[in-house]
């Protein structure tokens, strides 16, 4: 039989392989069957069997679920039919009314969830504040403060938050945490072993890895969060799939190898950008010249996959950029195998306005990649003629 929750190897590489309820002993089967069905068949009216409706409970979606939920050091996991969906599932255990504090510069699909719809159809409000200024913190707390959104590191900026502290401060005032752990994936953070409540991640990303599903997670650190997300994952009905379960599957079992390699090549071509003239600025947690580069060290595994970079020149000079790009391709999302560049001014925070995009230190010459499993010389060599293409006239 395969591993269970409460029995988790003390190796990461060998959860992604064993842990959770992946495998079936009734067939033997070493990977979990893709299981369609929609309706499950009863022996008897007193019958109760595991699985009734896939709405509700679907054996893919189950053995996916038993093994993020282990990695990430939880007791069990939602999964939703995108990442957005996920936030929207979080949001949900929220009474009307209620108040969010919020890290500035959050995703903008988060951001427009909170403000152009929870706002609406809840009343939901929002404060916006540097998650690392404790004061702003407890000075933004109001008696309807239900809930404080972590994201670290922050898209696209990366910026980290001290979650223990944040977590710290919100126990003590008997408030929920959940953190947006997307660019992180459970290989490179465990924030619920640094006291978070909720973990989310779009699982489209790195949790499937190869650019092929469409997927969103919610781990609960407690048995109580997560009947409470059952419960509403039951009756909103966003489920993630049996085939998107399937994929999200089969990449956990690379994500150690594939999570390893990304972030050393990220590494490289950052040290690379760092020393480029053509390049303003750098933002990248794992170099040294990083400000929050001792925090990173002491919640994250290494510094990520994700690079950013503000580069000299118009927009002109940016289209001339990404043009000459061979390898790296212009794409929304992150997290594949291949390397992916992403223009956050027009294309991930495009829906939020010029001066949202300001606030949260988003200019129109700032790049966000995604760096792959490629060589990372070949990926220097791109970017290094595509940089050159920029600075020309």
């Amino acid at each position: 039989m395969g591993l269970t929750m409460s029995d988790k190897p003390r190796n990461f590489a060998t959860r992604t392989i064993h842990a959770g309820e992946q495998f079936s002993v009734a067939d033997n089967a070493i990977f979990p069957a893709i299981v369609t069905a929609s309706s499950f068949t009863k022996r008897s009216l007193d019958d109760k069997p595991e699985y009734s409706y896939s709405r509700v409970g679907n054996p893919t979606r189950h053995a996916y679920e038993t093994c993020v939920a282990a990695l990430e050091e939880g007791v069990g996991a939602v999964a939703c039919a995108s990442g957005v969906n996920a936030t929207a599932t979080v949001l949900e255990l929220l009474p009307k009314d209620a108040h969010v504090v919020v890290m500035n510069g959050v995703y903008g699909g988060t951001f427009r969830i909170m403000e152009d719809y929870r706002s609406r159809t809840s009343g939901l409000t929002t404060t916006y504040v540097d998650l690392n200024d404790l004061e702003a913190v407890a000075a933004a707390i109001k008696p309807e403060t239900q809930l404080i959104w972590i994201e670290s590191p922050t898209n696209p900026l990366l910026h980290l938050v001290d979650i223990k502290a944040v977590c710290d401060l919100a126990k003590a005032r008997g408030i929920l945490t959940c953190i947006d752990n997307t660019f992180c994936s459970p290989w490179n953070q465990r924030p619920i072993t640094l006291g978070v409540d909720l973990v989310m991640h779009s699982a489209s990303k790195y949790i499937g890895g190869h650019s092929d599903l469409t997927g969103g997670v919610v781990v609960a650190a407690n048995d109580s969060l997560l009947a409470r997300l059952r419960r509403i994952s039951m009756a909103i009905g966003a489920v993630q799939g049996p085939f998107d379960c399937y994929l999200a599957l089969r990449g956990l079992k690379t994500l150690d190898v594939r999570m390893e390699r990304q972030c050393a090549n990220a590494l490289q071509v950052a040290r690379f950008l760092e020393s480029h003239a053509q390049v303003e600025q750098v933002y990248y947690p794992g170099l040294e010249s990083h400000p929050q580069h001792e925090l990173c060290k002491r919640q994250m595994r290494s510094g990520g996959a994700v690079v950013a970079m503000k580069v000299k020149g118009d927009r002109a000079a940016l289209n001339r950029l990404v043009e000459a790009l061979q390898i790296f391709v212009l794409a929304d999302s992150l997290g594949g195998v291949e390397s992916m560049i992403n223009h956050s001014w027009s294309m991930s925070h495009c829906s939020l306005s010029p001066e949202q995009k300001g606030v949260m230190g988003i200019s129109e010459n700032l790049l966000r990649l995604s760096v792959g499993i490629e060589d990372y010389r070949d990926l220097i060599e791109d970017l290094n003629g595509a940089l050159r293409a920029a600075a020309a006239v």
